[in-house]
């Protein structure tokens, strides 16, 4: 029996198939993702992954009912697995905001469902880095979350020459379509076709916009010039002042084609361009009040990235660490009557935060040792009597091929400090 399309299984390492996801890689970049997060200040939340279906057609309308995993449950209420988190998180602070000191600084990680067709760095499940600040409308929070996506991507070892946050501003886009005297109620029609400039054919985009009383040249002419507002200028100086600057380009290219954005927009692309965008993000002032039915309006803003692009990346960088999945130490039980006794042993080095496995049943000593190094053990141990009687232990490095003869306290202090 066959996964679904476009879910993936997670097997430990070495992989049985290129076509099956690396449970040690999933976990390496969730344990980069929370120390960089946890680093800036940012909380950890969490939500469940069924939630209402009103509360994502209230964000976004009944046309994304198409692309969510949605069902009527046994209590007969309409329900959908969650696509994203921001609806979720916006429902979490309208409740209980005020138990909270602005701004509220949280992140997530979160496994998320939309029905769409799989293609290269998109399935119909992922993971996801969520970083949201709440309450602050100055642009020193967008600051901040670009601040925190970039180091985030330094950490697995990618650098400038690997990747650019583009910036941008739905203000800005809103200023130049009033100025060209667009209709209001085309405002988001516009912003749709501007989010896909680059996916579309030129003679498509010239038609789309031409419909609207725009022309392709001016649009690409404002693009191309990219003036930062003032705006963006003290985002762009804050990033400078921390030696962030190169990371970062005014690019008005970028406008994410969610309709719920409303201020500085941003995405995370590499620099080849091999790949879809790493992250996005942005400014979304009315989703908490519009969530909260009006009864909460905080300011928000937030980014998120998923595992997939960036599973991706890695991968073509060369800068994912070999997981060979070795333990500590394999503990030789080469004398039965010495069972009980390696036992004690094992059980307290477990407790030292040590890996240790052994033969959970009688077995010869070439069959152990065969499985210590399958397991890829930095040493193994075994215990024996000395000449007094006295319980001794035996340990071997693998690598080096040395081996000592300590005592129990002896062997527990020198494999702690490893």
């Amino acid at each position: 029996m066959d996964r679904l399309p476009g879910f993936r299984d997670f097997y430990p390492e070495p992989l049985p198939h290129p076509d099956v996801g690396s449970a040690d890689a999933r976990q390496y970049i969730f344990i980069k993702w929370r120390e960089i997060a946890r680093r800036y200040g940012f909380r950890e939340y969490d939500g469940p992954p069924l939630e209402s279906l009103e509360l994502y057609t209230t964000k976004s309308g009944a046309e994304i009912v198409g692309q969510l995993y949605n069902f009527e449950d046994k209590g007969e209420r309409d329900v959908a697995l969650r696509p994203e988190m921001t609806p979720t998180l916006a429902r979490m602070i309208a409740a209980h905001e005020r138990a909270y000191k602005k701004p509220i600084k949280w992140f997530t990680i979160p496994q998320l469902f939309r029905y769409e067709r799989p293609g290269k760095g998109r399935l119909r499940e992922h993971f996801q880095l969520n970083a949201d600040i709440i309450g602050e409308t100055d642009p020193a929070a967008e600051a901040e979350l670009i601040a925190l996506l970039i180091d985030t991507l330094r950490s697995f070892g990618l650098t400038e020459a690997d990747f650019v946050v583009r910036l941008s501003s739905r203000n800005a886009w809103h200023d130049y379509f009033v100025s060209h005297k667009g209709n209001p109620a085309q405002e988001y029609e516009f912003y749709q076709i501007i989010d896909k400039l680059e996916r579309e054919d030129p003679q498509v985009n010239d038609r789309k916009l031409s419909a609207l009383g725009f022309s392709l040249v001016e649009v690409t002419a404002f693009i191309q010039e990219g003036k930062p507002t003032t705006e963006l200028q003290s985002i762009l100086d804050n990033l400078s002042a921390r030696g962030l600057d190169p990371f970062v380009k005014v690019d008005y290219g970028v406008i994410r084609g969610l309709a719920y954005y409303t201020g500085i927009v941003f995405e995370a692309f590499d620099r080849k361009g091999e790949f879809r965008a790493i992250c996005g993000g942005g400014r979304y002032d009315n989703l908490v009040k519009l969530i909260s039915g009006g009864k909460v309006d905080l300011a928000a803003l937030g980014f998120g990235m998923g595992d997939v692009v960036l599973l991706e990346l890695l991968k073509a960088r060369g800068l994912l660490p070999k997981f060979d999945g070795g333990i500590d130490i394999f503990c030789l039980i080469e004398d039965e009557a010495l069972r009980s006794d390696s036992l004690k042993l094992i059980h307290n080095l477990r407790q030292h935060g040590i890996s240790v496995e052994y033969s959970l049943t009688k077995a010869k000593s070439d069959k152990q040792f065969k499985r210590a190094q399958e397991l890829n053990a930095a040493r193994t141990v075994r215990l024996e009597h000395g000449p007094d009687g006295e319980l001794t232990a035996k340990l071997k490095d693998l690598k080096s091929r040395e081996e000592r003869t300590l005592t129990i306290d002896e062997l527990i202090n020198e494999v702690s400090r490893k």
